[in-house]
C-alpha cells in the first residue's frame, strides 16, 4: 500500500485532497490528512469572528466525506524527511511515501520584544477565540490597538468598529499609509472609511517593545486595553525547522513542481511554500491545483509535463465592515459595495465548494 499523507486541512490541502480523490486512483493507494481540528476553517475570515460579528460555526467547513480518505487528528512536532515520517506530540509516528505539507504560517514578530507575550493573535482558531473573548469584555471607552496595517488588520479594524462602536481604535502601520501593497486609489478609499468611522489611524509607526498594556511607538507609549497583532506573517515552526532551503520568512524554496528539491517525494503547499507571490487562501488553491496534477502523475507513474501552467491569480478581495469593501480584478482597481458583495458570493460558493 502506497501513503499519501497532506498535513493541514487548509485551503491548499483541501485542494489537493478534492483533485486526488478521483475515481481513478488506485486502489493501493491511501489517503490520510491529518489536522488539529475536525474541521476547515475559514482563516480569511477569522477578523469576523474575532470582531463578533459572526458566530464559529460561519468559519467551519466539513472536511470532504469519502471512504478513501483517513483524518488523523493531532499536533505534528516534527517531519522527519530521510525517515519518510511525521512525528506526533503523542510519541506516534506516521509513515509516508508522499507528503505534502500543508501547515500554514505563524505571526511573526520580528524580535520585538514582548510582542509575542503581550498581543492577540487571529492566525489559529484558538487564538481568535482568546482575541475574541479578549476584545468583547473590554468595557465601553476602552481602548484597542491593532498593530499592522496589511490587509488583515484592516478588515478587523473595520469590523471592530461596526461591532463595538463604543471603543476607542487605533491602527498602526509602519508604511506612509495602510494597504501599501494596492493601488494607492485604494489605500485612499480605506483610510477615509477610517477617518468617517473615528479610527485613528497612525502611520510611519515603529514598534519596538510591548508591555502588558502597553505599545511602544518610537519609544512613546500608547495604553491599550487589548493588542492585536496583524503585523506580518511566516512559515509554521515545524517547516522552519526542517533542514532545507528556506527565504527570509522560513518558507521553503521548491522546484518547479512545488517539490522540495532533495526530497521529490515531499510537496509543500500554501503559507510555508516560497513563491514569488503574497501568501493568500487563492494562491493555495491554484498551487493546489498543480500539485495534485503532479501526484497523480506520481501516483500513476507517469512522466511530467515540461512544465506547469504559470499561476495566474484573478485579484484580492476586502471587507471595510459589512457594506463596504475594495479589491483588485485584474487591472480594475474596486472600491464601495460592489467588492464587498463580490467577497460575500465568494465565500459562499467556497462554503458549499462551488468554486
Amino acid at each position: 500500500m502506497k501513503r499519501l499523507v497532506i498535513l493541514g486541512g487548509g485551503y491548499g490541502g483541501l485542494r489537493i485532497i478534492e483533485r486526488v480523490l478521483t475515481p481513478d486512483l488506485p486502489d493501493n493507494v491511501s489517503v490520510t490528512l491529518v489536522d488539529r481540528m475536525p474541521f476547515h476553517g475559514l482563516k480569511t475570515e477569522y477578523y469576523a469572528l474575532a470582531a463578533g460579528t459572526v458566530p464559529e460555526a460561519d468559519v467551519r467547513v466539513p472536511f470532504p466525506n469519502d471512504p478513501r480518505l483517513t483524518i488523523k487528528y493531532g499536533e505534528v512536532t516534527q517531519i522527519q524527511l530521510e525517515e519518510q515520517a511525521v512525528a506526533f506530540a503523542n510519541g506516534d509516528l506516521l509513515e509516508y511515501d508522499w507528503l505534502v505539507i500543508a501547515l500554514g504560517c505563524e505571526d511573526r514578530y520580528h524580535n520585538i520584544p514582548g510582542a509575542d507575550q503581550y498581543t492577540h493573535s487571529i492566525q489559529t482558531l484558538g487564538a481568535t477565540r482568546k482575541t475574541y473573548a479578549a476584545v468583547n469584555n473590554v468595557k465601553p471607552y476602552g481602548q484597542i490597538t491593532i498593530v499592522g496595517g496589511g490587509l488583515s488588520g484592516v478588515e478587523i479594524a473595520s469590523e471592530l468598529r461596526e461591532s463595538r462602536p463604543d471603543l476607542n481604535i487605533r491602527l498602526l502601520d509602519r508604511g506612509e499609509n495602510i494597504l501599501s501593497p494596492f493601488p494607492r486609489k485604494l489605500q485612499n478609499y480605506a483610510s477615509q472609511w477610517f477617518m468617517e468611522h473615528d479610527v485613528q489611524l497612525i502611520s510611519k509607526a515603529s514598534v519596538n517593545r510591548v508591555e502588558q498594556g502597553v505599545v511602544y511607538n518610537h519609544d512613546q507609549p500608547l495604553d491599550s486595553d487589548v493588542i492585536v497583532w496583524t503585523a506580518g506573517i511566516q512559515a509554521n515552526r515545524i517547516v522552519r525547522e526542517m533542514p532545507v532551503e528556506q527565504d527570509a520568512a522560513g518558507r521553503t524554496v521548491l522546484n518547479q513542481y512545488h517539490q522540495i528539491p532533495t526530497h521529490p517525494n515531499v510537496y509543500v503547499v500554501g503559507d510555508c511554500a516560497a513563491l514569488p507571490f503574497a501568501p493568500s487562501a487563492q494562491l493555495a488553491e491554484f498551487q493546489g491545483e498543480q500539485i495534485a496534477l503532479i501526484l497523480n502523475k506520481d501516483i500513476k507513474n507517469e512522466d511530467y509535463p515540461a512544465c506547469l501552467p504559470e499561476i495566474k491569480l484573478k485579484g484580492t478581495l476586502g471587507s471595510l465592515g459589512k457594506k463596504e469593501g475594495f479589491g483588485i480584478m485584474g487591472k480594475v482597481s474596486l472600491v464601495g459595495q460592489m467588492p464587498r458583495v463580490m467577497k460575500s458570493g465568494v465565500l459562499w460558493m467556497y462554503k458549499r465548494h462551488l468554486g
